[in-house]
């Protein structure tokens, strides 16, 4: 009998940290009065929390509304892929040296727009998942064919 391996392996938080590091563009997840609403965003690592931009807007009164949010950010190739996910607060950067701070960060707007406001979205959990990618190990099993 073939020694099987688990596909899926569960990263250590500095390697979660590394890999968001890797990457610009992530999603951030709210949900205000039970109605959840997801938004595509570039950002950047800053320490041990993510910092993006925002115009004025839905997404920023959700976060006032509700400042508890979530955060993935994934990547694949050929052979792998991964997900990282940040549970946390956000809150808008106010002025002063914070400000000052998130201003010097490598964080421009995607599109010729105005965002002047800054989040940082401060986490109590990361969790991150690394997967194997390959075939499919019982393949009867799709569309509800199960072996007799």
């Amino acid at each position: 009998m073939a020694e099987s391996t688990n596909p899926v392996t569960v990263l250590e938080e500095s390697r979660c940290w590394d890999l968001l590091a890797s990457q610009d563009v992530g999603r951030l997840a709210t949900a205000v009065q039970g109605m959840p609403e997801i938004f595509p965003l570039n950002f950047v690592v800053d320490g041990e929390s993510l910092v993006f931009r925002t115009a004025e807007g839905s997404k920023l009164v959700e976060l006032v509304i509700n400042e508890q949010v979530a955060f993935e950010v994934d990547g694949w190739n050929d052979n792998s892929g991964w997900s990282v996910v940040i549970k946390g607060s956000a809150a808008v950067v106010e002025s002063g040296e914070a400000h000052d701070r998130a201003e010097a960060l490598p964080l421009r707007p995607w599109v010729p727009t105005i965002k002047t406001n800054f989040v940082r979205i401060t986490p109590t959990e990361i969790t991150g998942r690394r997967f194997e990618f390959g075939p499919d190990p019982l393949p009867e099993y799709r569309y509800g064919k199960r072996p007799v």
